[in-house]
């Protein structure tokens, strides 16, 4: 309790500094959006966890003269309501946006925001024209909060063939004929992750992505001038097909580049950015082609990921015969964390997680993106639900599963649940892509054994997953509004859950693959680690679904047996 008290009075202080600040520059009030220029899910500094202590990916806050509001997805309404309820006011979008505050105001009030940190698109998207938005050249936050983490500056580096499947000319000739045809002469790169794909990059500027925090410029010519801070290049240096530039150096740059237009993507090139591009060039608003062309993983991709995942897949299940066989005696949620990350750690591939892990017990496992620390950490009870949520960042790819465990038979309602998100889940996995190829369309299917009863949850059923990047990338997903038609080679998840608030949290989730077998299109598992078949009511499953899990043990079985010990092998086998 006295590390909060402390936290709290942390931010009281950050608060008040703030609304000082706002006094002297003449500002009713200030947005603090959780990225940083590199417009990355995960930030740095984390100016959003300063101001307000929610620590989630997602989200940005708004401080007013007297209020302060907070706008997260519905992956973290309770986390916020944990972390900051008591300083401000929680909203979830997409079901409240600022404008909806702000437009029953009677005067448009005058909002600060740094240009570095946001872009036209979302401004409008979040404000409308309720507002008066006035650019702030000093970033407010910084001014307030002067403390600098010093973080170890490492190098960028190639990625060979042999991992990526495709030359950097190969991607920037497909690249260059996308310009051409659409009459671009420049393209502006301004995704990191992006930069990475493109130029076969990996850096470590993120603390669960092999990010190289950079951004690029591309003639149609083929010319690729590169921005970021040249200590990390100097490894790379030699590549004499790329102009490195220090990112100070952006508008010498620009100014002398030839042609009439560029094109920039709304999403991720700042206000200042387009601002110094468009004082000499005609904007072109396109989305970064990069997005879809890395979301359509070639063949070698494909089998480094199936090889990412048979270890993965190995380290999980040696984890979870350990824990369905531990006494539980003193097992906290950290103490869980350790030990898987412990068995991934045994692979000689294995890098670092591509994400925090996810170990929430009983009322924990129902924060959806909940993070165990000293102050938060439960002992696990034999009553509780145990949802992990964890991945790896491996030199040949990426993944991300969770599986939930009971420690005893559960009460009949629990396993009704559970047996509802698991015919949910097979539902997405054997989904006909000839038919159904589009994210809103197979997300219906993963709801509706939860919908029958009136049940639902808050977030997406999958997301794009990247090859050795971001374990979260676009444009394809399995939710509600996404319409992007799903493509042979394209990577997401398949993750349906329910929670209930205080009480537990059930989520399973495998990453898979869209695969191509005789002109028939359907989803291939990535992803092999055994299902809690202590938490099915097998009453309620079809003969298909029946089908489905036996096939799925025999596959995760034959995968990963050769890899676990005489006791691991023979408890897997009994799942079959």
């Amino acid at each position: 309790m006295v590390k909060i008290s402390k936290k709290n009075k942390m931010i009281n202080k950050f608060l008040e500094k703030l609304k000082n600040e706002l006094l002297l520059r003449n500002l009713d009030g200030y947005i603090v959006p959780k990225n940083d220029k590199f417009f990355s899910e995960y930030a740095y500094p984390n100016r959003l966890k300063t101001i307000s202590n929610f620590s989630g990916s997602a989200g940005f806050a708004i401080i007013l003269k007297k209020k302060n509001y907070l706008f997260v997805d519905g992956r973290y309404t309770t986390q916020a309501k944990i972390e900051s309820g008591n300083k401000y006011n929680i909203f979830e979008i997409p079901k409240f946006f600022p404008f909806d505050i702000f437009k029953n105001y009677k005067k448009k009030i005058k909002i600060g925001f740094d240009p570095n940190l946001f872009t036209n698109l979302i401004l409008k998207r979040y404000f409308k024209e309720t507002c008066n938005l006035l650019p702030v050249r000093d970033n407010l936050i910084d001014k307030i909060y002067t403390k600098k983490e010093i973080t170890k500056k490492t190098n960028f580096y190639f990625l060979n063939y042999k991992i990526t499947g495709e030359s950097l000319n190969s991607k920037i000739l497909r690249l260059t004929k996308f310009l051409k045809k659409k009459n671009i002469d420049n393209i502006f790169i301004s995704a990191p992750e992006n930069v990475a794909w493109l130029l076969n990059l990996r850096g470590k500027d993120n603390p669960n992505s092999p990010i190289p925090n950079s951004k690029v410029i591309v003639t149609k010519k083929g010319k690729i001038f590169m921005f970021s801070d040249l200590d990390k290049i100097k490894k790379i240096k030699s590549y004499k097909k790329i102009i490195y530039n220090d990112f100070n150096n952006f508008f010498p740059v620009v100014s002398k580049i030839s042609g009439k237009n560029f094109s920039i993507d709304n999403l991720t090139c700042s206000i200042s950015n387009q601002n110094l591009i468009s004082s000499r060039f005609k904007i072109i608003n396109y989305i970064d082609p990069c997005y879809k062309f890395k979301s359509i993983k070639n063949k070698i991709e494909i089998r480094n990921m199936e090889e990412a995942h048979i270890s993965d897949g190995v380290a999980l299940t040696k984890f979870l015969f350990w824990l369905k066989n531990s006494k539980l005696k003193l097992l906290d949620e950290i103490n869980v964390e350790r030990k898987l990350e412990n068995l991934r750690k045994k692979n000689k591939k294995y890098l670092f997680p591509s994400f925090g892990t996810i170990a929430g017990s009983g009322p924990n496992g129902a924060i959806i993106h909940y993070r165990a620390n000293q102050t938060t950490k439960r002992i696990i009870k034999k009553s509780d639900l145990l949802l992990c949520d964890s991945g790896g960042q491996y030199k040949h790819g990426t993944t991300d599963v969770t599986r939930t465990v009971c420690f005893k038979k559960p009460k009949k309602k629990i396993r009704d649940i559970f047996t509802r998100v698991l015919k949910g889940h097979i539902a997405v996995a054997t989904t006909n892509l000839n038919k159904i190829n589009k994210g809103y369309q197979i997300d219906k299917k993963a709801r509706y054994w939860l919908n029958e009863i009136g049940l639902d949850y808050g977030h997406g059923t999958g997301h794009g997953v990247g090859f050795f990047l971001n374990v979260h990338e676009g444009p394809q997903s399995i939710s509600k509004f996404n319409n992007v038609e799903l493509k042979e080679g394209m990577i997401l998840s398949n993750e349906p859950g329910y929670y209930k608030e205080n009480q537990f949290g059930i989520r399973i989730e495998n990453l898979v693959y869209v695969k191509k077998i005789k002109k028939k299109l359907l989803f291939k598992n990535l992803t092999y680690a055994p299902i809690d078949i202590d938490l099915i009511d097998s009453s309620i499953l079809s003969k298909k679904e029946k089908n489905y899990l036996f096939k799925y043990h025999m596959e995760t079985y034959l995968n990963l047996s050769k890899y676990l010990n005489h006791k691991e092998k023979k408890w897997l086998q009994k799942l079959i």
